[in-house]
């Protein structure tokens, strides 16, 4: 049996959406967890293979992906979070596929990136396609361990994602001026 490894679908796929399947329906979080997969492995190979030796890398960090959710702003599947790596911490654009670069490498585009929007530059590598960065912080000297950079990571998802609006108290009723004065009690409806 011949089955299509579920990263790899055509254009047409219900995943990204087309004009004949409407919007992009919701990607499993299973499909999420697997790019942010690739994505640290990738960075942890280029770490092994092209970073040895080079001063700027930070001993005390390791590569690390902190809080990957999907774009609620996005038409197509891009999973949001911050990759710190012992030389940089960036903001991250993910696509759900491995998709090819289409000329995009290099090149600056403004993105929202929660409620907040970003110059973020294109890059792509086969092992995990296109997706694109936002410089946070380079290099990463100034973070002495790793639980500091997470902390730092997610202070800034923090302020690029609004806050889940929260559940609002019934409101307490004001007393009448007069019942107020008096020191009446008010009921639920609030009369006296």
């Amino acid at each position: 049996m011949n089955q299509e490894h579920p990263l790899r679908r055509f254009a047409a796929s219900p995943l990204q959406g087309d004009h004949a399947s409407g919007p992009a329906k919701p990607v499993p979080r299973h499909v999420l967890d697997g790019r942010v997969l690739i994505l640290e492995d990738f960075y942890r190979l280029v770490q092994a293979e092209r970073m040895q030796g080079i001063p700027l890398l930070n001993a005390a960090l390791r590569v690390e992906a902190v809080g990957f959710e999907w774009s609620a702003t996005d038409e197509e599947p891009v999973a949001e979070g911050v990759l710190i790596t012992p030389w940089f911490m960036s903001l991250v654009r993910l696509p759900a596929l491995a998709l090819p670069h289409g000329g995009q490498v290099g090149r600056s585009f403004v993105r929202d990136f929660g409620s907040e929007r970003f110059d973020f530059i294109g890059a792509h590598d086969p092992a995990i396609g296109y997706h694109e960065t936002c410089a946070l912080f380079s290099p990463m000297g100034g973070f002495a361990t790793q639980a500091l950079a997470r902390d730092t990571a997610r202070e800034a998802l923090a302020l690029t994602r609004p806050a889940p609006a929260a559940a609002s108290a019934p409101a307490t009723p004001v007393p009448a001026r007069r019942a107020f004065f008096l020191g009446r009690a008010i009921s639920a409806e609030g009369r006296p």
